[in-house]
């Protein structure tokens, strides 16, 4: 499947004052996210996560990522019938998962801790987005607004809007078609359902507002390592994936200091955030202990 294909990775996510190469990446993400190029791969994509959960139930750490995907295809380990299939479930797993050595670590270390589903699910959430930039944006600047002024019920229509607003404002890889729009559309609304963010088969809306300490512990920590100033970090952006506002934010900062999944320090607007470990695959283990 990948040839001679090797994957590069970045080093590890580190929190506290160390700068460490994901930072790097984290920025040129940021860079690559404000020229907003949006690709309509949410159409082969999707949730996915009984079959991440397999990836990382037989992922090898003896072994590098390119043998652990050239393995999991070799021997069929999600049940699929299309080569084809698998091919793209793959491609999707590297860009979501595999960008760094120490986010695969972390990430097989919660699987292997039994982390629970809830919450690992939520964390897969996150990962997925930061790599596909259109659901990204469509949470952050569409559902994310919707919520905050009241309006629960989503309809298809309201994000082939949008997208066709973007399609025009040259946003996207290509000119997309009307067909186009409405199956990335699509593809957004059942991915975001089985990602926990709407509910409903056929008529959509938001789900409540859930994220569970740990996982936004984690969460934390990973956006921690990307810039270190704590007021930064209660204010970004990428809280909105979860519709949490800065307020309910806070108040898990608050909770997460009293399971002593952190150490969260607040003045005024002078704000202090501290981890017990200085590696993502450490604190996976603390946070799968906490939550046992």
């Amino acid at each position: 499947m990948f040839g001679d294909e090797v994957l590069t990775f970045s080093g590890g996510v580190q929190s506290g004052g160390t700068v460490c190469t994901v930072q790097e990446n984290a920025e040129n993400s940021l860079m690559n996210q404000s020229r907003s190029i949006y690709s309509s791969r949410i159409i082969k994509a999707g949730a996915l996560l009984p079959d991440t959960l397999t990836l990382f139930t037989h992922w090898d750490e003896s072994q590098s990522p390119t043998e652990n995907l050239r393995r999991v295809q070799r021997e069929n380990v999600f049940g699929k019938a299309s080569r084809s299939r698998i091919k793209d479930i793959l491609t999707i797993f590297r860009q979501r998962y595999l960008k760094d050595r120490e986010t695969t670590k972390a990430l097989t270390r919660l699987v292997e801790n039994r982390f629970p589903k809830a919450a690992l699910d939520r964390i897969f959430y996150f990962h997925s987005a930061q790599s596909d930039h259109l659901l990204h944006d469509v949470v952050t600047e569409v559902l994310a607004d919707l919520y905050a002024r009241g309006r629960i019920e989503i309809h298809i229509n309201q994000i082939q809007s949008v997208l066709t607003e973007w399609v025009h404002e040259g946003k996207t890889t290509s000119r997309w078609s009307g067909y186009t729009i409405r199956r990335v559309a699509q593809g957004l609304m059942s991915t975001l359902r089985d990602f926990g963010l709407l509910q409903g088969a056929v008529n959509k809306r938001l789900a409540p507002v859930y994220l569970p300490v740990e996982a936004f512990s984690y969460i934390a920590f990973y956006l921690h390592a990307k810039q270190p100033s704590g007021q930064r970090l209660v204010e970004n952006e990428d809280w909105k994936l979860f519709l949490v506002t800065t307020s309910e934010v806070e108040r898990l900062f608050m909770e997460a200091h009293q399971q002593r999944l952190l150490e969260y320090h607040a003045a005024g607007r002078i704000i202090r955030v501290t981890f017990p470990t200085r590696s993502l695959e450490e604190y996976a283990d603390v946070i799968s202990e906490r939550s046992t």
